[in-house]
């Protein structure tokens, strides 16, 4: 199990939110870019800006996935302490002009979802990898120390 969740989280969240990006710029066009108000998407409110975001993390979570455990970890606990931030920071810019990615309630409680699933992801490789000694990389473990007792 050692890595699996996190990497799932990666591939999965990242593919999704990729194809949230992808498929609000079909919903938004080009048009403004970093507008308080935006389009919607289903409950969601976007503009070109928040695609970006979208596409950009979800491509990075991909991206991540594809490299050993301690890296993806380390991507999807950043990429979950961002999205906590920004759907705490949410409540507070909602209707102001600091809201240029059009952020409403529902995108605050889905970005704070999204942080507990990644961190709750990287907890269970953390505890695996504790139980476990590292992560097992072409017959080595990695992070195991070459001390001898």
């Amino acid at each position: 199990m050692n890595g699996n969740a996190v990497k799932l989280f990666g591939n999965v969240f990242g593919a999704i939110y990729a194809l949230v990006g992808v498929f609000g710029f079909v919903v938004t066009g080009f048009v403004g870019f970093a507008a308080t108000q935006g389009e919607h998407l289903l409950f969601f409110e976007i503009n070109p800006l928040h695609n970006l975001v979208h596409l950009g993390v979800g491509v990075a979570l991909m991206v991540a996935a594809s490299f050993p455990t301690r890296i993806t970890r380390a991507a999807v606990l950043t990429v979950g302490g961002v999205y906590a931030v920004v759907g705490v920071a949410g409540f507070f810019v909602a209707g102001t002009a600091a809201n240029i990615l059009a952020l409403n309630t529902a995108d605050h409680l889905l970005h704070l979802a999204t942080a507990l699933v990644a961190v709750a992801a990287t907890v269970v490789v953390g505890t695996a990898s504790d139980r476990d000694g590292g992560e097992r990389i072409g017959g080595a473990v990695a992070g195991a120390s070459s001390r001898t007792s």
